[in-house]
């Protein structure tokens, strides 16, 4: 198996279908789809029932309690059998040749980690925004104290090379952190110049209260970082600047 896509749900009745055809629509087929439910009420787990039976590749595992997003992914990373792992929420999309693309740039590039650029679409799926464009070079772990680059939903890190790397126990935050821990080993996550997913933007997402989210985010650095309080200042800066610049600047 080539790869494991990673996926959360919480009641996602209303996108997870969209979701599926998106990862049936790949051009690339070695996969394998582990889904994880947080305990979901609007029908989500009936309609994963189901879906289980529809292809062999799919696994679903059912949280016995609400845990959050992280715990979630670390369940499925801990089922994970592909070369590559994947990540790809309960509401996101991906463009046909995502995986195809990514894991040939990979494999050509013997790259650990990877990202790609998005786009952005409402609740509706209509598109919204300008896509996120990301640094042409390679960046590594202080570039990305400056600047979320990898979105969640772009990244592929290689499991193959890695081991398992899990997320943190955070509510928020927990893929910045899985990004950032292997980035300081000194590792690089190389860029891929398209746009090869949708990031799905809620009038209620963390993304669309980004000016609230300044002290939580220096907190974050500070304590899960361990950086001091003049570097967690700085870095803050940089980051709310860059989140200016990416959720408003650039609509």
């Amino acid at each position: 198996m080539k790869v494991s896509i990673i996926t959360p749900t919480y009641n996602s009745i209303k996108y997870i279908n969209e979701v599926k055809e998106s990862i049936f629509s790949q051009t690339f087929s070695s996969w394998e789809w582990i889904i994880v439910d947080d305990l979901s009420t609007d029908g989500t787990v009936e309609y994963l029932k189901e879906l289980e039976t529809l292809d062999h590749r799919i696994q679903c595992y059912f949280q016995s309690e609400n845990k959050g997003a992280g715990p979630a992914r670390n369940l499925a990373i801990e089922k994970a059998k592909g070369e590559y792992i994947a990540f790809l929420d309960s509401d996101d999309l991906w463009t046909p040749n995502k995986l195809k693309h990514q894991i040939s740039f990979m494999d050509e590039n013997k790259s650990v980690l990877s990202h790609t650029e998005y786009g952005f679409i409402d609740g509706d799926s209509k598109p919204i925004r300008k896509t996120f464009e990301i640094s042409e070079n390679p960046i590594g772990y202080k570039d990305l104290l400056k600047n979320t680059e990898i979105g969640c939903l772009t990244a592929v890190y290689s499991q193959k090379k890695l081991g398992k790397r899990f997320m943190s126990d955070l509510r928020r935050k927990q893929d910045y952190a899985l990004w950032l821990s292997i980035l300081k080993e000194g590792y690089l996550s190389h860029p891929i110049k398209e746009s090869l997913a949708l990031y799905r933007v809620h009038s209620d997402s963390a993304t669309s209260k980004k000016s609230k989210l300044i002290i939580k985010h220096w907190i974050f650095l500070h304590k899960h970082e361990k950086l001091n309080w003049f570097q967690a200042f700085y870095y803050t800066c940089c980051w709310g600047y860059n989140g200016v610049i990416k959720h408003y600047l650039k609509r």
